[in-house]
């Protein structure tokens, strides 16, 4: 057991016994070829969970949107994107290196509606604007807090970005916290989208590995871009099984996460130094901003103060920390966590 409480992401997990024993025991093939059955197994249940025709596995989420882009653009296309994406502010340049894409950001807080899709559709064919051809949805939304994207919002921001002709694009790291959370299944919240990314190795706790889910036909050209950028393997069936454990063990539990979150958030309010909007924290991701006034730290020096008492946090702003639940922290950590936070902030 760590001498420490790691509250900077989910990602920090580590596989569970049970799950090492499923790794340790995958069968495997050469993924390239098409040939291992742990990697075919997964992309069955991916499509399946989504309801649609075909998933591939990559090693990672920011590969995972970077194929994406490739798959659903082309070089010099505009992509209408949330504010504080990962994809824009996470993924350090990739969809300028990497699609040649420029971004608009529409909408705030990680939410957009109709009428902000309607107002930034570029058209194509225009003599100075770049066509736009995605819409991309975070959902949840990281930065924001974790948030999930009101339903109603998103049925309507998707009808326009038809309406239009642009494809769409769910980047859904954490989709299953929103599934859990909002009651809604992950067909459900899939709907209406072109492409959809999910992560394995965040609440889920597996070591390795994202998805991408659509139909047959972009399936396959998302896999030729997967091999151009280097995400081709050969025996993945070992890091699959992870994931097929994962979707069977470890999406009920994402609920224990969500309670956490609400724990350490009720008790970092109490005290006048840390603003937070309860309202906010709908699933495993607490965003909280430091009072700008004499004797209240901020973010890094709160952070690096908290990792001194065994507490590890991220910075996000030069006032603003982010805190994530996840399987590997419990209720009483995250009791003691905030403890220990509430102390920093106070100047004890």
């Amino acid at each position: 057991m760590p001498d420490h409480i790691d509250l900077r992401s989910d990602t920090v997990t580590r596989p569970t016994p049970a799950m090492r024993r499923a790794m340790a025991g995958a069968e495997v093939g050469d993924d390239q070829y098409g040939e291992d059955p742990s990697v075919n197994l997964l992309q069955e249940e991916v499509a399946t969970l989504f309801g649609v025709e075909a998933a591939l596995f990559l090693p990672t989420g920011t590969m995972a949107n970077q194929v994406a882009l490739r798959t659903l653009t082309r070089p010099g296309d505009d992509v209408l994107v949330p504010s504080e994406s990962h994809m824009v502010l996470h993924e350090t340049g990739g969809g300028a290196a990497n699609a040649g894409v420029q971004f608009s950001v529409i909408g705030t807080i990680g939410i957009y509606g109709a009428d902000d899709v309607r107002a930034s559709v570029k058209p194509a064919g225009h003599i100075v604007y770049p066509p736009t051809t995605l819409l991309v949805t975070e959902n949840s939304h990281n930065r924001a807090g974790g948030i999930i994207f009101p339903a109603e919002a998103l049925r309507a921001a998707l009808s326009v970005a038809r309406d239009h002709g642009l494809t769409t694009y769910l980047d859904g790291a954490r989709i299953l916290n929103t599934s859990v959370a909002s009651g809604h299944s992950a067909a459900e919240l899939a709907a209406g989208f072109d492409l959809v990314g999910m992560s394995l190795s965040k609440g889920l706790g597996a070591p390795a590995g994202s998805m991408l889910a659509g139909s047959t036909e972009l399936i396959t050209r998302a896999r030729r871009y997967r091999r151009m950028a280097g995400g081709a393997m050969r025996q993945a069936g070992i890091l699959a099984a992870a994931g097929s454990f994962a979707l069977a063990h470890h999406v009920e539990r994402l609920a224990d996460d969500h309670a956490n979150a609400q724990l350490l958030a009720g008790a970092l309010l109490r005290g006048d130094d840390i603003a937070l909007d309860l309202a906010t924290v709908q699933t495993n991701i607490v965003v909280f901003d430091l009072v700008e006034r004499r004797g209240v730290p901020d973010a890094a020096t709160f952070v690096d103060r908290c990792r001194e008492r065994g507490v590890l946090l991220n910075a996000f702003g030069p006032r603003t920390v982010r805190a994530v639940t996840h399987l590997d922290v419990s209720a009483e950590q995250c009791r003691a966590a905030a403890t220990v936070m509430r102390a920093v902030a106070d100047g004890r």
